[in-house]
């Protein structure tokens, strides 16, 4: 994708690709996007959860309420905000890494479910998600054991670095890191897009990012890989396939602000592993980070490589960290039953343990 054109005919593919009915998303109206706000908050797609604990300029955070005599620490998933909506978090029977965090300890359990940007969020950056997750878990009581999905996950790892006092312990599941440790699909593409050429995608589109770019951009020379069977690894469930097609179809739209902070600081300059990502007025450094962590990695991920994921261990210097890696490929950390019934059992009584212990699989 030397050539910038390259990214306009993979948009257009991408969107035709996905039905004619989408090819208003590569570049929509204020109209549309004042919709899809509107429309975006289904909490029955949330079958773990109670409800809305409170809302946010960035988020609707989600609980699932603990028992009145539990005195643990809350365990909050951090999804990730790239492409799609939160449910990858609590997606269906047998295939919920909530449900499975939620049978696995007693403590109150949340999710920060990212709101689809409005034309009024279109200059928010870095800063207001983390400022956001601060007033979450300050209203969790101060301090939280985060679960961090994804591109979630480096946000986690950021708001670890900059307040470690209120972290008590850290999952990264298939997380961005160190992005020079190896290179990925992510990687690659932004590396043959010019930053120029982002910020005039950003600027047709009104200082937004829509669903079908970020897409393009996050995953579009692997198409085939993001299929319903190498997701949840299972095959033969109709209903399944379908539900998981609907899902990625269920693109959101990004700030143009915080799209091009991820993608220039975290992916292209890699500031979070180098301990200059700025954070709430100071620099997030990974090594400051006192949780001890539980870095999940799949071993054929197609998004976010091995080296990248795992790189944690070395760069998190002053706390424990154990490695899992697991089969399958990026979908399937967070929707595969396999990993769930294995994995993610394994985490949730590592999130239950006193000192943190478990026996990392490789």
């Amino acid at each position: 994708m030397n050539d910038p054109f390259e990214l306009w005919r993979l948009l257009w593919s991408t969107a035709m690709s996905r039905g004619l009915e989408h090819l208003a998303e590569a570049f929509p109206t204020a109209a549309l996007r004042e919709r899809r706000q509107a429309d975006s908050i289904d909490l029955t797609a949330f079958p773990t959860f109670d409800g809305v604990r409170i809302e946010l300029q960035t988020m609707l955070l989600l609980e699932r309420r603990a028992p009145t005599w539990a005195q643990d620490v809350p365990v909050l998933i951090v999804a990730p905000y790239a492409v799609h909506d939160a449910s990858i978090a609590d997606f269906a029977e047998g295939h919920s890494l909530a449900r499975v965090l939620a049978d696995g300890g007693s403590h109150l359990l949340a999710l920060t479910s990212w709101k689809s940007a409005s034309v009024e969020m279109r200059g928010y950056g870095i800063d207001a998600y983390l400022s956001d997750l601060n007033v979450a878990i300050d209203d969790l009581g101060g301090r939280a054991s985060l679960v961090g999905l994804c591109q979630g996950g480096w946000l986690a790892a950021a708001y670890a670095a900059r307040f470690p006092k209120k972290v008590a312990k850290l999952v990264l599941a298939g997380a961005p890191i160190d992005l020079v440790a190896a290179e990925s699909q992510i990687t690659r593409t932004l590396a043959s897009v010019p930053p120029a050429t982002i910020a005039q995608l950003i600027a047709l589109g009104g200082g937004m990012v829509s669903g079908a770019l970020s897409f393009t951009l996050w995953s579009g020379d692997i198409l085939p890989e993001f299929t319903a069977e190498a997701a949840l690894q299972c095959a033969g469930d109709a209903a399944l396939v379908d539900k998981f097609n609907a899902w990625n179809e269920r693109t959101v739209e990004l700030p143009g602000a915080y799209f091009a902070q991820t993608a220039e600081w975290i992916f292209r300059e890699n500031r979070l592993a180098r301990d200059c990502l700025p954070a709430l007025g100071r620099l997030a450094r990974l090594s400051s980070i006192e949780a001890p962590i539980f870095v999940l990695a799949a071993a054929n991920d197609e998004i976010v490589s091995l080296p990248q994921a795992t790189a944690v261990k070395s760069l998190c210097r002053s706390t424990k960290v154990v490695v899992r890696i697991e089969p399958g490929r990026h979908l399937s950390l967070f929707m595969g039953r396999r990993t769930l019934s294995t994995a993610w059992r394994d985490i949730a009584h590592w999130l239950n343990e006193a000192d943190g212990a478990v026996a990392a699989r490789q």
